[in-house]
């Protein structure tokens, strides 16, 4: 009888715990199934801040070496980010290459520049086949456009062959020496600059070949301030003793070898790009923008589709780099004429009464309240206020 009243207690005992265990571990499934919902959002909060911090660090190493230009530099970001190509037309001296070697270098990217003249080959960019005499086998010699950002300086005195291959390797990413095709380096990012007053000897950029730059950023001379400032860095710079003698100091000697920021960092970047909001009421504004540069009468050819992607693409770039998760009508505004402006012609009678594109473009804008906004600050931001009123115009 006592060994049966230990059994039955035994067993009371056994169904106890295997409860209490089971009640325990439904509440550690709950739990850990609670944090796994969480997980996620907390992680693309983390993300979107590290991105941020990311490009803020980036923008500030560039700005101990360029002055100004933070433009420029928000749209090479945007082109990093996005992965389109971008133009650069200004004169001579504006720092495009400084800018662009600080940007490869604040990143840990290579970085190659080509000067471009009228006898450049096809092979002078993208490699060729060199004879070995002593294996007497051909070896493949790959090019400068074997690089993360490549600078294409004044790419109109190329001739059209070699602009042609320069462009074809942007488009598909990959370039075929002799029987081999090899893949470009990722990320590959094409920065090609344009003198728009020096016309003699050039070939001219056609349309379609104009289309594949996502962005076409339009240089200006630096403020008086901006300006000072240069000349007070450069006349500090001083010289640098080499062997027997010495050089002058430039300023390419200044940008810090040491990268801020990393390639895993950049790619996080872009992820979050893809995070950026983007409403329908926008992506109605961004068609019936380019629609109407197809219907506008002082326009002979508008826009095609690749326009409205490139509006899209940049304007959360662009959110993503003013610390937002959502585009607003000061994106596209902004971006319009980057993204635009090289991709239409005016007709005859458009050039016959003086109208310049920027103008017919300011005219469109305009219809969709661009006039109504708030002008952009030096370094491309819109005032608090205006950012709250798109906002509001994004919601509806």
């Amino acid at each position: 009888m006592a060994k049966a009243k230990k059994a039955k207690a035994a067993r009371a005992t056994a169904t106890s715990k295997a409860s209490s265990s089971s009640k325990r571990s439904t509440a550690t499934t709950q739990v850990e199934s609670s944090n796994q919902s969480k997980g996620p959002s907390a992680a693309s909060s983390d993300n979107f801040d590290q991105t941020l911090e990311f490009i803020k660090n980036v923008r500030e190493r560039v700005a101990t070496v360029v002055v100004g230009q933070e433009v420029v530099v928000e749209r090479l970001l945007i082109s990093l980010f996005t992965g389109g190509h971008l133009l650069l037309q200004g004169v001579p001296g504006l720092a495009k290459t400084l800018l662009v070697s600080a940007i490869a270098k604040s990143i840990a990217l290579e970085f190659s520049r080509i000067q471009f003249t009228v006898d450049l080959l096809p092979s002078d960019i993208l490699g060729s086949e060199i004879l070995d005499q002593k294996s007497n086998k051909f070896k493949v010699h790959k090019g400068p456009i074997f690089t993360n950002l490549l600078l294409a300086d004044e790419i109109n005195r190329a001739a059209p062959k070699v602009q042609s291959a320069l462009l074809e390797a942007m488009q598909e990413h990959k370039v075929t020496i002799g029987n081999e095709t090899f893949v470009l380096p990722a990320p590959f990012l094409v920065i090609a600059t344009q003198n728009p007053v020096e016309q003699a000897g050039t070939f001219e950029l056609p349309e379609a070949q104009l289309d594949r730059f996502m962005l076409c950023n339009r240089l200006e001379y630096p403020t008086i301030e901006e300006e000072k400032e240069v000349l007070r860095r450069n006349s500090a710079l001083g010289i640098r003793r080499e062997q027997k003698g010495a050089v002058a100091i430039t300023e390419f000697d200044v940008i810090e070898d040491s990268a801020v920021g990393s390639v895993g960092q950049l790619i996080s970047a872009m992820e979050s790009v893809h995070d950026v909001h983007v409403s329908d009421t926008f992506t109605d504004h961004v068609v019936e923008i380019v629609n109407q540069t197809r219907c506008n009468p002082h326009i002979e050819l508008g826009c095609s589709p690749r326009a409205g992607i490139a509006l899209i693409k940049a304007s959360r770039a662009r959110a993503l780099i003013h610390g937002r998760k959502y585009v607003v009508p000061d994106d596209l505004f902004a971006l319009a004429e980057d993204v635009i402006l090289h991709r239409i012609r005016l007709n005859y009678e458009a050039l016959a009464d003086g109208l310049t594109g920027k103008e017919v473009l300011k005219q469109i804008m305009n219809t969709f309240g661009a006039g109504g906004t708030a002008p952009a600050s030096s370094n491309g931001a819109s005032s608090n206020g205006s950012a709250n009123n798109g906002q509001a115009k994004a919601s509806t």
